[in-house]
């Protein structure tokens, strides 16, 4: 291996690990240290106030969280990478909707590296990916 591909490699694992290391803790908060409830009491009232219906907001949430958590554990040893971003990616796009509908000035601190990390790591060519279970059991 060349050693510009071993940099290339290198940069996607730790893209892939710091990813799902964020995703993961993400999902665990809200699943079983904030609770389903508590992530639910801070963002209702907004949602609720600009015309969500609430039956939508608990359940999201927790579709949300569980996206979150499995989707952090799968990408930390790079496991069925593809499908896995795309699901990631538009949760994603869910949560900055809904942050939008919120509050239409939100904050993107914890918003922004999680969509660059899955940006890079989409366009990223599949042949960087030589750290991964994907590669090793040769699924893509």
């Amino acid at each position: 291996m060349n050693q510009i591909l071993e940099w290339e490699a290198f940069a996607v694992l730790l893209s892939r690990i710091l990813l799902g290391v964020l995703f993961l803790f993400q999902g665990y908060d809200k699943l079983f240290k904030f609770k389903i409830s508590g992530v639910e009491s801070v963002y209702k009232p907004d949602l609720v106030k600009r015309g969500i219906p609430v039956v939508l907001i608990r359940p999201s949430i927790f579709i949300s969280s569980w996206i979150e958590f499995l989707g952090g554990i799968l990408l930390l040893p790079g496991l069925f990478m593809q499908p896995v971003l795309a699901i990631l990616g538009l949760n994603l796009i869910g949560a900055a909707i809904a942050f939008s509908i919120a509050r239409p000035m939100w904050d993107m601190q914890y918003f922004f590296p999680r969509f660059a990390l899955l940006i890079f790591l989409m366009i990223a060519p599949t042949s960087w990916n030589i750290y991964s279970l994907d590669y090793y059991f040769n699924i893509y």
